[in-house]
């Protein structure tokens, strides 16, 4: 099978598998551009409440395919931050399920996504220093807002691979499950998650990302959603509620 990114719909959650196996689940230029338009998609499905990114077999992701580096560095490190960057966007709750190694690119995007389960035996590492090159003030402040500056300094300054505690300790991931547990921790997990509102997570998401301008947005959207009422009337009833505000589609929110 040639190299790509696999994706699906199970019970709302979406799943994208970075698959070439070949190469530890390196990512192509191609599988780079098509990680945006693919989370569009996604995105814009009212079906969809939350997605998980994962790699196939027992390796998230070894970071780019070098072999396409050697044409123009630039380009493919613009390919790359657009990938991440679209899926820091994204609008739902996103889950970065790690096995085995998450490097360099890989790295990039489990911590573009909100939060990272790993297995133990899963190792990190931030690897530009390995190749001479400048990773991007975006990335680097995503990294620094994880993990503080000194460990970000840490992993840039040394592309030394970190294990799964460390990483856990740090706050580069949020949960180490044992080996074998990681897509039950993550089924279960998404399933509280797509029970959950959507207003408040679409509100939250922002919020923990810096946007400081939509208190009157999300205020109204609160109010017309219905939301709250629902919340409170099912906590008085014992019942699990049933929210009804969704992300808007492109150019709707």
């Amino acid at each position: 099978m040639e190299p790509q990114l696999l994706h699906g719909v199970t019970d709302s959650v979406a799943t994208v598998v970075i698959h070439h196996p070949a190469k530890r689940n390196a990512m192509t230029a191609a599988m780079w551009r098509a990680l945006p338009p693919l989370l569009d998609g996604l995105a814009a499905d009212p079906g969809v409440r939350a997605l998980v990114l994962t790699g196939e077999g027992g390796t998230f992701c070894a970071g780019a395919d070098i072999s396409s580096l050697q044409g123009s560095p630039d380009e493919a490190q613009r390919l790359a931050q657009g990938a991440e960057e679209a899926l820091a966007a994204f609008p739902k709750p996103t889950l970065a399920a790690v096995r085995g190694h998450c490097v360099g690119g890989g790295a990039q995007l489990a911590a573009a996504c909100d939060l990272r389960f790993a297995e133990e035996g899963a190792l990190f590492g931030v690897t530009p220093a390995k190749l001479g090159l400048v990773y991007p003030a975006a990335a680097t402040r995503r990294l620094v807002t994880l993990v503080g500056p000194a460990t970000a300094k840490y992993l840039l300054f040394s592309g030394e691979l970190i294990d799964a505690p460390r990483a856990l300790r740090t706050g580069l991931v949020d949960e180490v499950l044992p080996e074998g547990e990681l897509g039950k921790r993550v089924a279960e997990f998404t399933r509280v998650l797509v029970s959950r509102s959507q207003l408040t997570q679409a509100a939250a998401k922002e919020f923990a990302d810096g946007r400081t301008d939509r208190d009157a947005h999300w205020a109204e959207q609160a109010r017309g959603s219905g939301d709250p009422a629902e919340g409170v009337t099912a906590f008085l009833q014992r019942r699990g509620p049933r929210f009804t505000w969704t992300v808007p589609g492109p150019g709707r929110g």
